[in-house]
């Protein structure tokens, strides 16, 4: 398939705002049960969500760079019933709606508590609308995945990894998100965040590369004899019968050679995985403030190739006909 970097931005870049504000839900909930030292409204989880808007509506910008006619992507919601599509148009916007309510209530310190579970847990709006923002993210994580799980003929993406990686990914890429705040503004919560930033992204190499494994052994059911209905040992296709591209070599060929799909899995592999990973153990034993911020830039480069990647490796059926142009 062509790799869109407008579908490309999307993808990373809302995973990252899910992830950064998810992790800033939970280090507020540790927080409530004394867990880790609270932190400023203001400074620390208004800022911190509104950082997470800005990731959440570049993405959003970028995916009207994928619309042939813009102004007419307020339709998309109108498949609810059917479309993965549809869902993740209702449910993006709901979710920045409520970020931005949580990061509005912080910065204007509205936390005075509304009632108190057992007499020990004090319960204010950011929690509820917190809570109600988290089953957004993660309904959103879904939505986004089911995109391309749910296309039942592109077998390298029709399997539940493709929803786990986008998940552990968002949640790995958001955390290292964290860290880094947490890092530039100097609080103490760099070695919380950077530890769950890690976990994601050792449980996001376990199911990618079992993604990968998958892929490599997967045997397609059709194939040129099956396609023209000529069977034959050895056929092979010398003109696609016309001079120029076409919608179709356009837009489902990468048009790459072998030797550069190789390289940018490699690429990722280490970008997104261990060099991270290695850069965050470092910041922890040097206490350095600057580490976590590279390794969230490292994890993040590498997440567009990654994604490059997973668009690139599916083979569409319509490619059989085209052999020439591959």
């Amino acid at each position: 398939m062509h790799p869109a970097f407008s579908v490309i931005f999307l993808t990373t870049l809302i995973g990252v705002g899910q992830g950064l504000f998810l992790a800033l839900y939970t280090g507020q909930v540790y927080s409530l049960a004394n867990l880790l030292p609270a932190q400023a409204s203001q400074g620390f989880y208004a800022l911190g969500s509104f950082v997470a808007l800005v990731f959440l509506v570049a993405g959003l910008l970028a995916s009207f760079f994928h619309l042939g006619h813009p102004e007419r992507a307020w339709r998309a919601a109108a498949k609810w019933r059917t479309s993965w599509l549809s869902r993740e148009v209702i449910v993006l916007p709901t979710f920045m709606g409520l970020v931005f309510l949580y990061a509005g209530i912080h910065y204007l310190e509205w936390t005075g508590p509304l009632f108190t579970v057992s007499d020990t847990l004090p319960v204010d709006l950011t929690l509820i609308i917190g809570f109600l923002a988290g089953l957004a993210a993660f309904a959103l994580y879904i939505c986004t995945a089911m995109i391309y799980a749910g296309v039942k003929f592109l077998k390298e993406w029709h399997s539940p990894l493709t929803v786990a990686n986008y998940t552990f990914l968002g949640l790995a890429s958001g955390f290292m998100l964290a860290a880094a705040f947490s890092a530039y503004g100097g609080t103490d919560l760099v070695a919380f965040f950077g530890t769950w930033a890690v976990i994601f992204t050792f449980a996001g190499a376990l199911s990618r590369a079992a993604s990968l494994l998958r892929n490599r052994g997967l045997r397609h059911k059709l194939n040129l004899t099956s396609a023209i209905g000529v069977r034959h040992q050895q056929m092979a296709q010398l003109t696609q019968g016309f001079m120029g591209g076409s919608f179709n070599t356009r837009e489902f060929f990468h048009g790459k050679r072998p030797a550069l799909l190789k390289m940018i899995k490699f690429t990722f592999l280490l970008l997104v995985f261990p060099l991270p990973v290695a850069m965050m153990a470092t910041a922890y034993f040097l206490e350095s403030a600057s580490l976590p911020i590279g390794a969230f830039v490292v994890q993040y480069i590498g997440l567009l190739a990654e994604r490059w990647y997973f668009f690139a490796e599916s083979r569409h059926p319509q490619n059989l006909y085209y052999q020439s142009m591959a």
